[in-house]
């Protein structure tokens, strides 16, 4: 009786690993840009050297640098629930614009995608005093990235996009922390103060 379900149990783990190399897409995201409150432009940033591989990776004034790729923020705004850009949320959303480079050494090297976002920079709020409060991905807050998300990018070619992640509340600040391994290991983090 034990057997079958270790073996069922082992099955579905190695289904759900398999599954975490593929690209996301939200189905439910929203299409459209917004007419945001504004967030301090004030931010801090402190940077990690981790380990000999990541001494190349830097996350700082905005600015996530790794072998493979260049993530540089160039705008951020609250949008509130029901707001253009938010209109499906039931929360507000803090959104972040980034231009996004393929540092790869040829096309084929590793895929590089606008999406990239997600797997190298995690957003947090710490509001919660015992537990992390990773914050979730929202819908997409600009409708003119739909179709171009989830394309690959050309080696050494730049690609905008938007992302936005569900605020918990609008007064603690966002911190954004950049990683090249998952979030395992951190590389740097920027604070966003929120107004």
């Amino acid at each position: 009786m034990k057997k079958p379900l270790v073996l069922l149990a082992s099955a579905s783990f190695a289904l759900v690993l398999s599954g975490c190399g593929g690209t996301v897409s939200d189905g439910n995201q929203a299409a459209n840009t917004g007419s945001p409150q504004t967030i301090e432009a004030a931010h801090t940033s402190s940077a990690k050297a981790a380990d000999p591989s990541s001494s190349r990776s830097f996350f700082k004034d905005g600015v996530l640098t790794t072998s493979d790729l260049k993530i540089e923020i160039t705008d951020h705004k609250i949008i509130p629930s029901g707001k253009k850009g938010n209109e499906y949320g039931s929360k507000p959303v803090i959104a972040f614009w980034y231009n996004i480079t393929n540092l790869t050494d040829k096309d084929v090297d590793r895929d590089v995608s606008p999406m990239d976002f997600i797997f190298a920079i995690t957003a947090y709020q710490d509001n919660n005093p015992n537990a992390e409060n990773k914050l979730e991905v929202g819908g997409l807050p600009d409708d003119k990235f739909l179709d171009s998300q989830t394309e690959n990018i050309k080696k050494g070619r730049t690609v905008t996009n938007a992302i936005a992640f569900e605020l918990d509340d609008t007064k603690t600040p966002v911190d954004l922390v950049a990683s090249n391994d998952l979030g395992m290991t951190e590389i740097g983090k920027i604070t966003y103060k929120l107004k």
